[in-house]
């Protein structure tokens, strides 16, 4: 698939917002503890590849790291951070806007909230599709089953995209999954299933591309994985626990997606280090604007409020 220079542009400057806002968040609950916060920081070129060229209208449901997946589809920065940090704010209205659609307490509980939305959009004359997100843990859920069967066998407009991080909380796939990959689950239910690096933006966003088209042309449900990592623990204030290795995350993190795409962009002289150091310079500047926008924001009436309380998940 052929991309050019502003694709790889919008690809990087997506991952690069993703991760601004998620070193904000950390920071955030440094300060504040309050809830929990699970980084998406290592997950970047997943979400980027996901989000970046879908269309307004089509629909995204995204796992609790899918802040750069939301943000690429076009959700707005600010009206997240004044969600998360309770003040009062249109975060519902602006999701379902961008198309996110709502999901449940439970890990998996995206999966039939997908499937209904593709049921929707089958029904619908233009052609849309359904973007799912999920991890390798949720992959264990039966519901997954159960709805990309439904799927395929009404041929409904859904990519199923796994990110697939090695570890469900402290538990590594491997004990947990039979198959040796996650997307074996697709041949089972007759669908394509491939897996992609999820380091790499480029060949994610091919794969995405190409089960979007598909879906598009009513040629029903794919299934992606996407084996990518988690560069901190599942959630902020966690102790580390020895699941893993110091070793191990250090040759994860020599994989960086963002500077594996740097390297990319400047080595096949797509970019210079300059037109990279203003793209970042830009994106500093917009979740700065953002913060500065959500401190002359009005508390919510209530910080048990759904609005107060709702954030990227």
């Amino acid at each position: 698939m052929e991309f050019r220079q502003e694709t790889y542009l919008a690809l990087m400057r997506n991952m690069v917002l993703g991760r601004a806002y998620d070193e904000e968040m950390i920071e955030y609950f440094r300060r504040t503890p309050a809830g929990m916060w699970h980084s998406g920081i290592g997950h970047e070129a997943v979400g980027a590849g996901v989000g970046t060229f879908l269309e307004k209208e089509d629909k995204l449901a995204v796992t609790h790291r899918g802040l750069t997946e939301a943000f690429s589809k076009g959700l707005p920065g600010k009206e997240f951070l004044a969600a998360r940090m309770g003040k009062k704010n249109d975060y519902l209205k602006a999701r379902e806007e961008w198309g996110i659609l709502p999901q449940g307490g439970t890990i998996g509980s995206c999966f039939p909230i997908a499937l209904g939305a593709g049921i929707a959009l089958k029904n619908m004359t233009a052609a849309r599709v359904v973007l799912c997100l999920f991890g390798d843990g949720a992959a264990q859920r039966g519901t997954l089953h159960e709805c990309m069967n439904m799927a395929s066998v009404w041929k409904l407009p859904i990519v199923w995209v796994c990110e697939n991080n090695l570890y469900s909380i402290t538990t590594r796939v491997t004990n947990a999954v039979a198959p040796e990959n996650i997307a074996d689950f697709a041949h089972s239910y007759n669908m394509p299933g491939v897996v992609v690096d999820g380091q790499d933006v480029i060949a994610v966003s091919t794969a995405v591309r190409e089960a979007v088209e598909r879906a598009r042309q009513d040629e029903g449900p794919n299934l992606i994985e996407c084996k990518t990592y988690r560069f901190r623990e599942h959630g902020e204030g966690d102790i580390p626990t020895p699941y893993r290795t110091r070793e191990e995350v250090i040759k994860w993190k020599e994989r960086d997606p963002i500077e594996l795409f740097r390297e990319e962009l400047t080595s096949q002289e797509i970019a210079t280090a300059e037109q990279l150091q203003a793209l970042e310079q830009e994106v500093a500047e917009e979740v700065e604007h953002a913060l500065q926008w959500v401190g002359h924001q009005p508390e919510a009436e209530s910080t048990l409020s759904l609005e107060s309380y709702s954030y990227v998940q």
